[in-house]
């Protein structure tokens, strides 16, 4: 009898070591998963014969309707809203776009490259709220890479970062962003609006952006001023651009080979990309025609009739007085 008792519990205690290795192997595979191989991490290299990619990316179509938010519905009216169209709102366009289709302000990148120039160590990248603005629109990181986001106005605001996929969105930090204390606080007293051009560095927040395996976008908002937005795309290599004012871009020591060029827009949901071929020290010229996207791209598209949109009284139009910049719908 003792023997019997002795043998099923060994076989138990077989069985259950078992299981418990089999549970580990699994963890181990997905933290292999969710962490990467480093043997497939990007390498630095001497380049030798490295080459030039140069190109220009224009948007073909008309270019989407601007987001249109009432000041008078949100903080700070009379100071953020010396930007805007003189009738209480504030307009966010996403799509910077010259007149003859230049696309400014999107990133272009190189997908396939393992080896090659080592990152640029400029510094940390920074996004200064300014105006009421987050600027830049886009933003380049690495993965795991801090960002410093800076407070220029002389009113709070409050950094809401999240990373999104089709997956669904995440929270990566919520933040309040403070202001420097030497402000003017009397924001409606117009007599002072001179002092308001006086941007002044309130203290630097500095917070990681820790992207999900496989998600490289994410977005920055206000939670107090909706209309300041920022996206920012993670990298894997040190081949990127962002386009300029005539919608070209450049980059330099490029190893030789073939990949795929990809052009991102936070607002262009088709992927937009060609394969380019780079010669030893060769120079390849790359045009990109991004077709514009048509229809309504989000809830709080502008109108073209006034009287579908929440009115502002004449008396706040009047006090809210676009200084800066006045906006076209």
């Amino acid at each position: 009898m003792l023997l019997a008792l002795y043998e099923i519990r060994t076989t138990r205690d077989e069985r259950e070591a078992g299981v418990r290795n089999i549970k580990n192997t699994i963890v181990a595979g997905l933290m292999a998963a969710c962490l990467g191989n480093p043997a497939l991490a990007y390498e630095t290299i001497t380049v030798s014969e490295g080459g030039t990619l140069t190109g220009r990316v224009t948007l073909e179509g008309k270019v989407p309707k601007p987001k249109g938010y009432n000041l008078v519905t949100l903080p700070d009216q009379y100071y953020c809203g010396r930007i805007s169209d003189g009738q209480g709102w504030r307009i966010l366009q996403p799509f910077q776009v010259g007149p003859a289709g230049e696309f400014r302000e999107v990133v272009v990148y190189l997908e396939g490259i393992e080896k090659g120039k080592p990152f640029d160590e400029g510094g940390i990248p920074q996004i200064e709220a300014k105006d009421c603005l987050f600027v830049p629109f886009t933003t380049v990181v690495r993965g795991d890479q801090t960002v410093t986001v800076v407070n220029m106005d002389p009113v709070m605001h409050d950094i809401q970062a999240y990373e999104t996929s089709q997956l669904g969105p995440r929270v990566l930090f919520n933040v309040p962003l403070p202001m420097n204390p030497q402000h003017p606080r009397n924001l409606k007293d117009r007599s002072d609006a001179g002092l308001y051009h006086k941007h002044m560095a309130g203290p630097p927040m500095k917070q990681l952006v820790n992207l999900n395996k496989g998600r490289r976008v994410f977005v920055m908002q206000c939670g107090f001023h909706a209309y300041m937005e920022s996206w920012g795309l993670a990298i894997t290599n040190p081949y990127f651009a962002k386009t300029d004012e005539q919608g070209r871009f450049a980059m330099t020591n490029v190893p030789p080979g073939t990949y795929r060029l990809v052009v991102w827009h936070p607002y262009i949901r088709t992927v937009i990309e060609q394969t380019v071929t780079i010669g030893p020290k060769g120079t390849v010229e790359a045009d990109i025609v991004v077709p514009a996207p048509i229809g309504r791209l989000y809830a709080n598209e502008v109108m073209d009739h006034p009287y579908v949109r929440y009115n502002v009284p004449e008396e706040t139009q009047r006090e809210i007085d676009p200084m800066i910049q006045r906006q076209d719908h």
